[in-house]
């Protein structure tokens, strides 16, 4: 399974915002956008995104007031700025506010879609080819699935829904995040189902629990 890269762009301008998306999509990335800060917060709650690309003159919350909010939570996703200043203690400014990288209005969307790849390698090194947690080990590259010494066939869907948990081991995910994550933007009905189906394939011969439901949240994965 090819794993598309989420990039969400923040910018105020539309014209901006939709070049930066349509740029973005050639380059086979899964895109969504938003126009302040304020709604990119909830965006970023919801969707994850593994880079966020944005401006930071913007109405209502600017970005380095969500830059600081982010880092503030705890959150660590990069963050490439954007901005028409170009002094070097706008860039500091940027910077110390949590930014991962700046680049400077008008850019070449080239240099752009560069900088986010550059931070995308910094991240997943691999592009997170292996993920574990516990005797639980997927390789996104080879499509295969291991519990201790036993192999694990799973459908696209479970599989698809098992990385988004183990990308967030042991961390508490809303039924929202899963659902978006695995189904898109549309409504699904089939969490509940898929969530069995994987219990019984990687709990099926006495191992430890590895999903937990989390009463009024969603589901976890990792240890007891």
């Amino acid at each position: 399974m090819i794993r598309e890269v989420r990039v969400l762009v923040v910018d105020d301008e539309a014209a901006v915002r939709d070049a930066l998306v349509r740029a973005l999509d050639s380059e086979g990335y899964e895109t969504r956008s938003a126009g302040d800060g304020a709604n990119a917060l909830s965006e970023v709650a919801r969707w994850q995104p593994e880079v966020v690309v944005l401006d930071v003159a913007m109405p209502f919350m600017d970005g380095l007031t969500m830059c600081r909010t982010l880092r503030g939570r705890g959150d660590r996703t990069p963050i490439l700025m954007l901005t028409a200043r170009d002094a070097v203690a706008d860039r500091i400014e940027g910077l110390d506010a949590g930014a991962d990288d700046y680049l400077v209005k008008p850019f070449d969307l080239d240099e752009l879609l560069a900088r986010v790849r550059a931070l995308v390698r910094r991240t997943y090194p691999e592009d997170g080819a292996v993920l574990s947690a516990a005797d639980l080990v997927m390789d996104t590259t080879a499509h295969t699935v291991r519990r201790g010494g036993r192999e694990i066939e799973l459908s696209r869907t479970e599989f698809a829904l098992l990385e988004v948990l183990l990308r967030n081991a042991g961390q508490s995910l809303p039924r929202e995040t899963l659902i978006d994550r695995v189904w898109g933007r549309q409504s699904s009905n089939a969490l509940e189902v898929y969530i069995r189906y994987l219990r019984r394939k990687i709990e099926s011969e006495g191992e430890p629990p590895l999903i937990h439901t989390v009463r009024g949240v969603g589901y976890r994965l990792g240890p007891s």
